[in-house]
């Protein structure tokens, strides 16, 4: 379990082709707190530590990353280079400042339009039709494994939907939000409360 806040940058170092991809991620994290077997979101994907070690603030980590979890997550992020959101798991006490993330995406969405406004940047994203019902103005949702909160949106002809974020300079900084431009893909995830609301209005209906 996460809150979408994320509390540092890593930077993947390397990739190896095995049965499943094996991605090492440099953070600033103190390795002593890094338990094998725990889960770091990873742009919002929630992975488990099978190794770690550097020393603290100049930590490194290994996740195993399945063909299943490659092929609904963002084109390209499972790169060497690749700048990755990272959040440890929610431990009880924590502050829950975000919302309720469970670290499954839902699906990848793209930034349809991208431009500043005032000195935040105004995103709309681009989701596919099977996320439209979830995904209501003042909400929340996940994107690349920030919690933000929903502004507006736009129903498609399509059944696709557009939705606008704001995001403001300090969350463009401490995340990777702040390099996302035309086209980008990220991954998403929706409301856990809206997808159990969403299930019931299914049942009455």
């Amino acid at each position: 379990m996460f809150t979408g806040i994320i509390t540092a940058i890593g930077s993947i170092t390397r990739v190896e082709q095995r049965g499943d991809l094996r991605v090492t991620i440099a953070c600033p994290f103190d390795p002593a707190k890094i338990a094998i077997g725990a889960s770091i979101a990873c742009s919002g994907v929630c992975l488990t530590v099978v190794d770690r070690g550097g020393t603290a603030g100049a930590a490194h980590f290994t996740v195993d990353v399945s063909a299943e979890t490659t092929a609904r997550t963002a084109r390209g992020m499972w790169r060497e280079g690749e700048q990755i959101n990272l959040e440890p798991s929610l431990r009880i006490g924590d502050e829950l400042g975000g919302h309720i993330v469970t670290g499954h995406v839902d699906a990848v969405g793209r930034v349809a339009d991208w431009r500043p406004k005032g000195d935040s940047t105004r995103l709309t994203i681009q989701a596919p039709a099977a996320l439209a019902p979830f995904i209501a103005p003042k909400g929340s949702i996940t994107v690349d494994g920030v919690s933000l909160t929903v502004n507006s949106v736009a129903d498609r002809p399509d059944g696709s939907v557009h939705f606008g974020l704001n995001v403001i300079p300090h969350t463009a900084e401490v995340t990777t939000l702040g390099t996302l431009r035309q086209d980008g893909e990220v991954n998403l995830e929706i409301d856990t409360i809206a997808r159990y609301l969403q299930r019931m209005q299914m049942l009455r209906g």
